[in-house]
């Protein structure tokens, strides 16, 4: 297994900044950061990480949904490699919808996010992909998007009111 990465916590600075888009992706570097990031998400039960989450400041991120303690119903799929992405269309639509962060540990809020997202990105082949996202998955992308882009779930909330605590956010969903 590849090595686990230290998360950074809301607080340090480079959580607040643009991340620079990868250049090289066959660099060692970038293939040892995808490991990394992929060990990551995985020991810390979440279903996205980007890289600036591990204090890297790369436009990369892991969308990795699956079933887990955090995230009982969320949709399986196979982790996603997400390089220099962008959002080219979304729908009208935007619902709200619970999210946490492994860098800010303890909180959940409803946050609300576009429903379908087209989106472009480049795969850990350098390969381009034009793909539609949906729902959870949307949410993820949206979600590790801003993080390459220095906004945390938390700036999106439209009330404080929508922020809970870990411990209540899972006496609501019992």
């Amino acid at each position: 297994m590849a090595k686990l990465l230290e998360i950074a916590q809301l607080g340090n600075p480079i959580l607040r900044q643009v991340a620079r888009p990868v250049e090289n992706i066959n660099a060692p570097s970038i293939q040892k950061l995808i490991d990394f990031l992929m060990s990551t998400v995985s020991s810390a039960n979440g279903v996205g990480i980007a890289a600036p989450q591990v204090s890297q400041s790369y436009r990369l991120f892991i969308v990795a949904s699956r079933p887990n303690s955090r995230y009982p119903n969320a949709p399986l799929m196979k982790p996603l490699v997400i390089i220099n992405p962008k959002i080219t269309g979304h729908s009208e639509e935007m619902v709200k919808g619970w999210e946490g962060c492994l860098s800010i540990p303890g909180i959940r809020g409803l946050v609300p996010r576009y429903r379908t997202i087209e989106v472009e990105y480049l795969s850990v082949d350098g390969t381009l992909h034009r793909q539609e996202f949906t729902d959870f998955v949307a949410r993820i992308f949206q979600h590790e998007l801003d993080h390459l882009n220095g906004i945390v779930f938390v700036d999106r909330l439209e009330t404080t009111l929508d922020m809970f605590t870990e411990q209540e956010y899972q006496k609501l969903n019992k």
